[in-house]
């Protein structure tokens, strides 16, 4: 796999256990719903509406109708925005989309028709005929974007704040909520969203000043350890909610697990006692002192709700993460390591 290739990935919702378990092009035409209208009622945004993403521009000449998402997350901020997509990509990885608690309320009864998993299926995707194809988190290559814009106005990856097109770093859901709402005509809408999510992760902080300060590590293990960093999603969210940052990241030798020895770990992909199954990890002390937190399997939803990194995902992961974080950071020894 290409390097883009493997960040598409670890990008998939709670990342994967592998990659072999991909579906077909013609599962991914059949499977979810046909429907080919959206739910939303008309857009009060401004047309036309040029995007700039890292595959060039994009203009929008009037509000979209009938709208499919190509990425890894983007059908969950075009729901939060009122707007049902007829078609999305089918996550990579364990975990059950379909029933994710945090849209249970906004997903069709149908579902939403799959448009490809690790790849596109095209022909499903004309079939639907969008208006909008978004694929802001994406990581597109330039032959599938070309495929796309053959079909409908398509938006590509979003380019992170401060960084060039040729970035291989996420943008943040802030940045990509901005983006997706400027495409749908409800930018303030998506302003009020972004608001009232950032607002979760500050009254967490207000909650738990004990989490100011600390450094915490998260990382993931499929087939090794790879710590991440604030340009994955995952790794940004305990950031997010006061922690620091460790210098390293990247992947890890099983010697250089001791560099996750901080305040505060989260192990993605792994229990306790498959962690503690290298002596190196066993030994660590924010191990011993119980100031780690588990999320053994990717099939859970505190896994698929930090993949997803959505405005629909994220408050439930604050309330999900937050006791067990607290726990670990209490600094008493006697605590007992969370698993979420």
């Amino acid at each position: 796999m290409n390097r883009r290739s493997v960040l598409a990935a670890l990008a998939a919702s709670g990342a994967l256990t592998t990659l072999a378990a991909c579906g077909s092009d013609d599962e991914a035409a059949t499977s979810g719903s046909s429907s080919s209208t959206t739910s939303a009622p008309a857009s009060d945004g401004s047309f036309p509406v040029t995007i700039e993403h890292k595959l060039g521009s994009t203009t929008v000449e009037s509000a979209p109708t009938t709208v499919v998402t190509v990425g890894y997350n983007e059908d969950d901020f075009v729901l939060a925005l009122g707007v049902t997509p007829v078609g999305a990509r089918t996550p990579l990885g364990s975990y059950d989309a379909t029933q994710r608690p945090w849209a249970a309320d906004l997903l069709p009864a149908g579902g939403i028709a799959s448009v490809g998993q690790a790849e596109l299926n095209f022909e499903a995707i004309a079939a639907l005929q969008p208006d909008l194809i978004i694929g802001a988190y994406a990581y597109l290559e330039q032959a599938d974007y070309d495929k796309l814009t053959a079909i409908a106005p398509t938006i590509g990856d979003v380019i992170p704040a401060g960084e060039g097109a040729d970035s291989v770093a996420a943008a943040s859901w802030q940045e990509e909520l901005a983006v997706i709402g400027r495409a749908l005509g409800r930018e303030t809408e998506a302003a009020a969203l972004t608001e009232q999510v950032e607002g979760a992760f500050t009254t967490a902080q207000d909650d738990h000043p004990e989490f100011a300060g600390k450094t915490v590590s998260t990382v993931l293990f499929n087939e090794g350890y790879y710590l991440l960093d604030s340009t994955d999603p995952r790794g940004n969210f305990f950031l997010e909610l006061g922690f620091e940052e460790n210098p390293a990241s990247g992947a890890l030798s099983e010697e250089q697990v001791v560099q996750l020895d901080t305040d505060v770990l989260v192990v993605l992909g792994q229990s306790a006692e498959e962690f503690a199954a290298n002596p190196v990890a066993a030994a660590l002390a924010v191990v011993t002192e119980g100031r780690t937190v588990y999320v053994p399997t990717f099939g859970s939803d505190v896994a698929g709700a930090l993949g997803y990194s959505s405005p629909l995902s994220l408050p439930f992961a604050v309330e999900q993460a937050v006791p067990a974080l607290a726990a670990a950071a209490d600094g008493d020894a006697a605590t007992v390591p969370a698993t979420l």
